[in-house]
């Protein structure tokens, strides 16, 4: 079955008004009414109608983004069937230990079906965003080297003129059965076919391209959306955008890990920004205007006159967007104040004029004040 979220057309961090909106309007497009002579109408509009269903409620939803289809019981809503967790199901357990004949509690045993060709492995990759992506959001390229599909076998693995045969050891089921008896009684192990790897099927004649593989290394670039309010560490999934799988497996998924560059402004305290405003011993004592500059531009800040150090000034809705939410954090201007290193003769002589005037001693008092604070400054 198709991905729950390409049959809506959203992206995973949809919000659940987003989601309600598309499913509305591809069912007016998908509804057996309007599609008259559409035979497979009714079944497209079946599969969107359960992928609302799993998508629309918080808790279905997230097993299904843990898990897949298998996390929401394959339609019940409940939770992996027990199917999903022993793998062929507990019908094969008690196989195992009866001798294939099914389950004690009535019913005839199963014949498992061919496994058919593995799922391909995840991948993982980590890719570097600058800050105002991450803030904002973005769409980037994601580009590496994965298994994909052989072009020249689509994927079969069987060369020009041939197709993969059943293979004659395991009858197709991609296992072989063997019986040996134990204190219990008769017992019937499963494992994987050796001659056919478990897929069910040989290939007399391989693909030279892919040597038999169904696919080959090659290059792979994506369009990834990034959402605003992303940081270090998120990652985002794409379905189905990993390694193929071989001889016409399914393709795993991709993990892309973001890393946020720093910024040389901001730094990050959850959703909210901190800069630095650096002042003057005047500029903090007797106040002052300045342009304060913002992810969203510049603001007029007014600094009033006896501002101390560490001072913050919080500008709303000026932070980084909330990733589960509306509305953003806040940008946090932090006072620095600067004291001079280097003065001249008359700043020296109108700081100590200025110190005498308020009582306050400086220097050291080894030597005259003037030339003491001068020494210092030189």
């Amino acid at each position: 079955m198709a991905d729950f979220y390409d049959l809506l057309g959203v992206s995973r961090s949809a919000s659940a008004d987003e989601i309600k909106k598309a499913y509305r309007k591809r069912a007016r497009e998908l509804h057996p009414d309007a599609n008259p002579g559409d035979p497979n109408a009714e079944a497209e509009f079946k599969e969107l109608s359960r992928a609302y269903k799993v998508l629309s409620d918080d808790a279905q939803r997230s097993r299904y983004d843990q898990f897949g289809e298998a996390g929401v019981g394959g339609g019940s809503g409940a939770g992996p069937s027990m199917d999903d967790l022993f793998g062929g199901g507990i019908g094969d357990i008690f196989d195992t230990f009866f001798g294939g004949g099914g389950s004690p509690f009535g019913g005839g045993g199963r014949q498992r079906g061919p496994s058919g060709p593995p799922r391909g492995q995840d991948v993982e990759v980590i890719v570097d965003i600058d800050f105002a992506q991450a803030v904002f959001g973005d769409q980037i390229p994601v580009e590496l080297k994965l298994p994909v599909r052989c072009d020249d076998c689509d994927g079969s693995g069987a060369g020009s003129g041939t197709e993969p045969v059943t293979c004659s050891d395991c009858g197709g089921s991609g296992q072989v059965q063997r019986v040996r008896q134990s204190l219990l009684g008769q017992m019937v192990t499963a494992s994987p076919c050796t001659r056919c790897g478990g897929l069910g099927e040989v290939i007399s004649t391989p693909c030279p391209t892919c040597r038999g593989e169904g696919r080959v290394t090659d290059d792979a670039s994506y369009q990834v959306d990034v959402p605003a309010g992303v940081d270090t560490g998120s990652t985002l999934r794409l379905t189905r955008r990993g390694a193929v799988g071989p001889r016409g497996g399914g393709n795993g998924d991709l993990y892309v890990h973001l890393r946020v560059r720093p910024d040389e402004r901001y730094t990050r305290e959850g959703d909210d920004l901190v800069t630095e405003i650096p002042l003057s011993i005047a500029q903090a004592a007797l106040g002052t205007s300045l342009e304060l500059e913002t992810l969203d531009g510049t603001e007029d800040l007014v600094v009033p006159h006896g501002t101390q150090p560490g001072r913050e000034f919080v500008l709303r809705q000026r932070g980084v967007p909330h990733l589960q939410g509306r509305g953003r954090g806040d940008l946090k201007a932090r006072v620095r104040v600067d004291v001079p290193t280097a003065m001249s003769d008359e700043e020296v002589r109108l700081l100590t004029a200025f110190a005498e005037g308020r009582g306050e001693r400086v220097g050291n008092g080894k030597d005259g004040i003037f030339s003491r604070i001068k020494s210092a400054f030189s």
